[in-house]
C-alpha cells in the first residue's frame, strides 16, 4: 500500500511539473522569424507567360503590317472609289441571320453572274428602275430601249407592246425571210399612210378576202394594169384594113370573177365564151 502510494504521487508531482513548464514556454515571447510564403509564378511558368505575351504582341504588329499593306495594294482612301483585284474572280456573298445564302455577285474573267430573288438598277439621281429581272418577268423602265446590233434583237417567242414606232427620218421595217408575216386583230388591223403611197406586192397571188362584209374601193381614180384584152367577134362585123386604132376598151368579168378587156363597141361586147374565161 505504501509503495503504490508512493507512485501515485510520483506520477501527481510529474503531471505538474509538466504543466508548469507549459504555461512557461506558452507566456515566453517568442524569438524566432516568422516564416513567409511568396504568392506568385515562377519559374518555368513565368517565362511561358512571358512567351505567350511575346506571342501576341508579334502577331499583332503583323496583322497591322498586312492590314496598311493590304490598304496599300487596293489603293484605298477615303477620296477615291474601293477597289477590288484578283487573278481569278472577286464573288461578294450575302447571308441572313441564319447564315444562309441570300445573294451572290461574282465577277470573272470570261461572265459576271447574279444570282438573288431580283436584280434591280435604279437611276442615280431620281431613284428610277431602269432595270429589274425576277424569275417571273423583266422589266426595262428606261424612257427609250435602242438595240444598235446588226442582226437587231430576236425573241424566241411572242413580244406584247401597244406601240412600234420607228426613228425619226428611219423607215420601219416588218420582214420575214423565210417564212410568212401574219397580222391579226380581232377587232381590225388599219394601215395607213399620211403622206405616201400604200404598196403591197407579192410574187403570186394577192388575195382580198371578206367573209361577212364588202371590199370597198374609194378613190379619185382607180387603175387595174395588165389586164388580158379579150377578143370579140360578131357576125355583122368585117375586118377591115383601114378601122381605126381601138382605144376604149369594156371591163368585162368572167363566171370565174377574172377580169378583162373587150373592145368597147355599140353594145356591150363581153361574152362568157371569151378566149380569156375558156383557159381561166
Amino acid at each position: 500500500m505504501d509503495r503504490s502510494a508512493n507512485l501515485d504521487t510520483e506520477e501527481l508531482k510529474m503531471t505538474r511539473e509538466q504543466y508548469i513548464l507549459a504555461t512557461q514556454q506558452n507566456s515566453l515571447p517568442r524569438t524566432e522569424h516568422p516564416q513567409f510564403y511568396p504568392v506568385g509564378i515562377y519559374g518555368w511558368r513565368k517565362r511561358c507567360l512571358y512567351f505567350f505575351v511575346l506571342l501576341l504582341l508579334v502577331t499583332m504588329i503583323v496583322n497591322l503590317a498586312m492590314t496598311i499593306w493590304i490598304l496599300k495594294v487596293m489603293n484605298f482612301t477615303v477620296d477615291s472609289p474601293l477597289v477590288l483585284q484578283s487573278d481569278r474572280n472577286v464573288t461578294v456573298n450575302a447571308r441572313n441571320h441564319m447564315g444562309q445564302l441570300t445573294g451572290q455577285l461574282t465577277v470573272g474573267a470570261d461572265a459576271v453572274e447574279a444570282q438573288s430573288k431580283r436584280f434591280e438598277v435604279r437611276a442615280t439621281e431620281s431613284g428610277k428602275v431602269l432595270f429589274s429581272a425576277d424569275e417571273d418577268e423583266i422589266v426595262i423602265g428606261a424612257d427609250r430601249l435602242k438595240v444598235t446590233g446588226t442582226e437587231g434583237a430576236v425573241f424566241g417567242h411572242s413580244v406584247e407592246t401597244p406601240h412600234i414606232r420607228a426613228e425619226p427620218s428611219q423607215d420601219l421595217k416588218l420582214e420575214s425571210p423565210t417564212r410568212s408575216l401574219v397580222m391579226e386583230a380581232p377587232r381590225g388591223v388599219q394601215v395607213n399612210a399620211a403622206a405616201g403611197d400604200l404598196k403591197a406586192t407579192c410574187r403570186k397571188e394577192l388575195h382580198l378576202q371578206s367573209t361577212e362584209g364588202e371590199i370597198f374601193l374609194n378613190a379619185d381614180t382607180i387603175r387595174l394594169g395588165n389586164l388580158p384584152v379579150g377578143s370579140f367577134s360578131s357576125s355583122s362585123s368585117s375586118p377591115s384594113s383601114s378601122a381605126p386604132r381601138q382605144t376604149i376598151y369594156e371591163l368585162c368579168i368572167c363566171p370565174s370573177g377574172k377580169l378583162y378587156l373587150s373592145p368597147a363597141g355599140a353594145s356591150s361586147t363581153c361574152q362568157s365564151s371569151s378566149n380569156i374565161c375558156l383557159w381561166s
